[in-house]
């Protein structure tokens, strides 16, 4: 933070009246002026900072593993993690299953390595393709991981993310994504 200016109190604080100038001035723009913008930068913007929230539920929608990434990485470098860090799920009889049988995404992930490594697993591969693909076939399923991130990011903490450390937002989605499972399953067993 700067120091205290002498027109001020003498202390430094968060609203600085001689600090505050206009956007447009401070860009070295005039408003209206091409190129510049008084409403900041796009939000579609590609170069942006920030997170994005990875998860991989099961059909139901209960998260079963999550991560965070940097906003401005491509999604399809967030499948292999994710399918990796399936946990084991103990069934009645049998070897614990380590892997689902089908795999949905969306058209993020539709490269032809990532197919070739998911079916190599043994996983049906249900990714829709660029170009070739509609929304509306894959709606059916996507609407089930929506619901899922909707119930993660109703948590105050991770609507905005108030954490410098990543690892500390991780752990408060994981944390979300424990609760969201408890909260669903004691709904169906009561």
């Amino acid at each position: 933070m700067a120091p205290a200016s002498s027109r001020g109190t003498g202390r430094t604080g968060w609203l600085r009246v001689d600090r505050l100038v206009p956007r447009h001035r401070r860009c070295g723009r005039r408003a209206g002026e091409k190129g510049g913008s008084l409403t900041g930068p796009s939000p579609v913007d590609r170069g942006k900072p920030g997170s994005k929230i990875h998860v991989l539920s099961e059909g139901a929608g209960l998260p079963l593993v999550v991560g965070v990434s940097a906003a401005n990485t491509n999604d399809a470098y967030a499948l292999k993690p994710l399918v990796k860090a399936i946990p084991a799920i103990r069934s009645r009889r049998g070897p614990c299953r380590r892997k689902p049988g089908k795999l949905h995404a969306d058209k993020a992930y539709d490269h032809a390595d990532l197919r070739a490594w998911v079916h190599r697993r043994g996983i049906q591969v249900r990714i829709a393709r660029k170009g070739i693909d509609t929304s509306e076939k894959l709606g059916r399923h996507r609407w089930v991981i929506e619901r899922t991130i909707s119930w993660l990011t109703g948590y105050r903490r991770l609507t905005i993310r108030y954490e410098r450390n990543a690892n500390h937002f991780l752990a408060f989605l994981t944390l979300a994504a424990t609760l969201t499972c408890f909260k669903k399953l004691r709904k169906t067993t009561t």
